[in-house]
């Protein structure tokens, strides 16, 4: 199967090692230092118990790799446009693009029924270009639970989270071949992979388990669990998972989350969610698919949200203060 990762970052590294070592026939579209160092030494991934190391196509042009079978997309969201504008090349008729990124994805309303059926996102799609670039019924949705970094150009670090994998669904809730292709290089791979009628609700459990403690690790620029020394932040938290929940809720969606669990788990983890790092590294921050498109979801819903209002209006101001958001 010819499957190409279109961002081979910390997740898409991660994912196009492991799919290279079990057989997949894997192309990567990276960039800058990291696609000098795996066209010259292959592309490292370690994890607690082993590394390895492939060789495989990569290039900053996907026009040099030519159509695939599948395309999976790990981008950062402030990066789609550019997704839009050059992944022609990548597909032909039957090329299916999978999306496994945070927060909310911009086919979202595609497939989805009732009277939002179709409705844009254009904070996530500027101009509807990948809705005509991809089109939404390539569209597969993708959930990603493990933390990964990349230490050093060429070299991806799984940290945490192994066992639970990469979730994949359609937008329509179908299971197609597509869907079991892409599963079937996953398993050969022995990544763990789950195939769900239901990728909205697991979209919407993990960005409520984000929006626990990333709005407030971005604003302290601490670690999570930092982020639960004070009993006030632990309050904030836990109203911050409930407004998510209740914009879950008001979507059709009952998300099987225990608040005293997630506070439990936030005391414990050190990461720097991904949009830390980003902010730390001077990078665009994913401020509307993590914050401003939920929000606008909770308005479209009549659902109030004063925690989160607060919370993601100050992010904005810092943001766009540093100069790695702009709306």
């Amino acid at each position: 199967m010819r499957i190409c990762i279109f961002g081979a970052g910390s997740v898409g590294g991660y994912l196009a090692g492991y799919l290279a070592q079990g057989g997949a026939n894997v192309s990567v579209v990276a960039r800058g230092a990291h696609l000098a160092a795996i066209r010259v030494r292959g592309l490292t991934v370690e994890t607690p118990d082993n590394s390895i190391t492939v060789r495989l196509h990569a290039s900053d042009q996907p026009a040099d790799l030519g159509a695939q079978d599948a395309v999976i997309v790990t981008v950062k969201a402030p990066a789609l446009p550019s997704v839009a504008a050059s992944i022609a090349p990548l597909l032909h008729a039957d090329t299916a693009v999978a999306f496994v990124m945070n927060g909310i994805p911009w086919w979202y309303f595609h497939a989805h029924g009732g009277r939002f059926e179709g409705r844009r996102l254009p904070h996530l799609d500027p101009g509807d270009a990948l809705w005509r670039a991809v089109g939404p019924q390539r569209a597969i949705g993708g959930v990603f639970w493990p933390a990964c970094s990349v230490p050093a150009p060429g070299v991806v670090r799984l940290l945490t989270g192994a066992g639970r994998g990469t979730v994949f669904g359609e937008p329509d809730g179908s299971t197609t071949p597509r869907l079991e292709a892409i599963a079937a290089a996953f398993r050969a791979a022995d990544l763990p992979v789950t195939l769900v009628p239901n990728i909205r609700e697991l979209i919407w459990q993990k960005l409520a388990f984000n929006l626990s403690a990333g709005p407030m690790c971005v604003l302290t620029q601490t670690a999570v669990r930092a982020t639960h020394e004070e009993q006030a932040l632990i309050e904030c938290s836990r109203r911050m998972l409930a407004e998510a929940q209740a914009i879950a809720l008001a979507l059709g969606y009952r998300l099987d989350i225990d608040a005293d669990r997630v506070v439990a788990t936030n005391m414990q983890l050190a990461h720097r969610p991904s949009i830390l790092q980003d902010l730390e590294a001077g990078r665009q921050m994913e401020v509307d698919a993590l914050y401003t498109v939920p929000l606008e979801m909770a308005r479209l819903m009549h659902v109030p949200t004063p925690t989160l209002d607060l919370i993601v209006a100050m992010i904005r101001l810092k943001a766009r203060a540093m100069g790695l958001y702009r709306a």
